[in-house]
């Protein structure tokens, strides 16, 4: 492999090692945000967690609206979010996509479960989630708890792992 191969490969690594460091830690104070949704209503974190039948809120991040891994992980969790809501877990995805798209995202696939849109990235920015330079966020999901602190945070590719991860979470901090 060529120094420069070599070299731009590292920088690679070091940018997503970087932008990953940027993650709200655990045990820390989940970003306040408040946004549209699919329907393009207002919606704020603390507004849902301060309902009372909610004990959590499963945010997560993903790339794109339709796309093969985003579509997975919606539809495992569509399947999921019953089992979820009876824990007090609420699931709310979000994405650099418009209302629009999450409005045919959700007829497509029948999701049961909020859509955020994120069109200039402030939610992605504030949760340090942006592919940098890019407007695409990076697939990670945070388990955040009725006062506000973030109870877990999975940062990986593969769709299939997250759901599981946020499960095991729940198991360990919810009761």
């Amino acid at each position: 492999m060529s120094r420069m191969r070599i070299f731009i490969t590292l920088m690679c690594l070091g940018a997503i090692t970087a932008s990953a460091a940027d993650l709200p830690k655990v045990g820390a104070a989940a970003p306040g945000i408040q946004c549209h949704d699919q329907a393009n209503k207002p919606w704020s974190l603390a507004d849902t967690l301060e309902r009372h039948d909610v004990k959590a809120v499963l945010l997560y991040f993903y790339p794109k609206d339709d796309t093969p891994g985003c579509t997975r992980q919606a539809i495992t969790l569509r399947d999921n979010v019953g089992t979820l809501g009876q824990k007090g877990v609420q699931v709310v995805g979000v994405s650099f996509d418009t209302a629009a798209s999450h409005q045919r995202f959700i007829k497509k696939c029948q999701l049961n479960f909020t859509l955020l849109a994120d069109p200039k990235g402030k939610v992605a920015d504030a949760y340090g989630v942006r592919i940098p330079k890019r407007a695409i966020a990076r697939r990670v999901s945070f388990l955040i708890s009725k006062d506000g602190k973030i109870l877990a945070v999975f940062d990986n590719r593969n769709p299939a792992q997250h759901l599981p991860k946020m499960q095991a979470a729940i198991k360990a901090h919810l009761h």
